[in-house]
């Protein structure tokens, strides 16, 4: 690629660009590809996703967030940059890292950061999260002291969250919810969604630097009302069985086998569920788009094979 002030605007980095859950990056390399703007998608490992990446006209680097040199040569010659990075012990050594790279480079226009809602009701005490709600916390004050020009994009719970898998998944086998939420409400949202807002945030920032945006689904509903939802776009009733909280942990959860870091993050979410922590309503994905994130009916509809055997 021809980066040379002729070329136009400098290319926009995104980094977690071969995620698996919701591919937030990926969904934001191919939206800024699409408006026909230079990217380059930084990878852990060159495989079939990095590929596909490439056949959208982005240039492909590989490299490790944790590894200073790896980010800097991914940062050479960008204007503006998205930090994503899965749910993993070593985000925090991640996210310092490339702040700190970011800030000796000098450069950039725009530094798109994905924390996470719950990090809104936290301080420097809050002991009740998750290691990586505090890892997340503890990257947005390191990002307010650097200087950079730094814009926080804060979603609640993705419907692409092992959290939600459970509940699919119980639909597909059984026909019913079995959840351990009882009358708790949440108002979750799109991956698609909160690849939008990045999108457009990094295609044009001005207006944006400094600022958070809150993102949550249409409405903040229980159980029951999810039902409601799911039932109508599946045209056939779906029932919610509560289920104890260990009992949920020990059997759905379990069955996911995820890392044990991801598996305290996801069991602490649940659990502030519970706690009401999750009823939130946010307006932030109507302010940088101009509409309304969708709702889990819509999720539904655009995912079908999640919800059969």
């Amino acid at each position: 690629m021809d980066y040379s002030p002729e070329a136009g605007m400098r290319p926009i980095l995104v980094t977690g660009a071969a995620g698996s859950v919701g591919a937030v990056g990926r969904t934001v390399v191919q939206g800024l590809r699409r408006r026909g703007l230079q990217v380059r998608a930084l990878v852990r490992r060159d495989d079939g996703r990095a590929q596909a990446l490439r056949a959208t006209g982005a240039e492909v680097v590989v490299g490790d967030l944790t590894c200073a040199r790896d980010v800097a040569d991914a940062l050479d010659g960008c204007g503006r940059m998205y930090f994503g990075m899965a749910v993993s012990d070593q985000y925090l050594l991640a996210a310092v890292t490339t702040a700190a790279v970011a800030r000796a480079y000098g450069r950039l226009e725009a530094f798109v950061n994905m924390s996470q809602l719950t990090v809104s009701e936290m301080d420097a005490t809050s002991g009740s999260e998750s290691h990586q709600h505090r890892q997340q916390w503890l990257v947005e004050q390191v990002l307010d002291w650097s200087g950079l020009p730094v814009v926080q994009v804060r979603p609640t719970v993705f419907m692409e969250n092992p959290l939600f898998q459970t509940l699919f998944s119980s639909i597909a086998t059984d026909g019913v919810i079995r959840w351990p939420f009882g009358e708790a409400r949440t108002s979750p949202i799109a991956a698609d969604d909160v690849a939008a807002v990045v999108e457009e945030i990094l295609a044009d920032p001005a207006g944006h630097i400094g600022r958070s945006y809150e993102l949550t689904g249409p409405r903040s509903q229980d159980v029951a009302g999810l039902a409601a939802e799911i039932s109508d776009a599946l045209h056939h009733t779906v029932d919610y069985t509560a289920v104890p909280l260990q009992e949920w942990l020990d059997n759905d959860l379990a069955a996911l086998e995820l890392p044990a870091h991801v598996r305290q993050h996801i069991s602490t979410m649940a659990r502030l569920h519970l706690d009401g922590r999750y009823d939130r309503q946010a307006e932030g994905m109507a302010e940088v788009t101009g509409r309304s994130a969708g709702g889990v009916a819509d999720f539904v509809r655009k995912n079908p094979e999640l919800f059969t055997r």
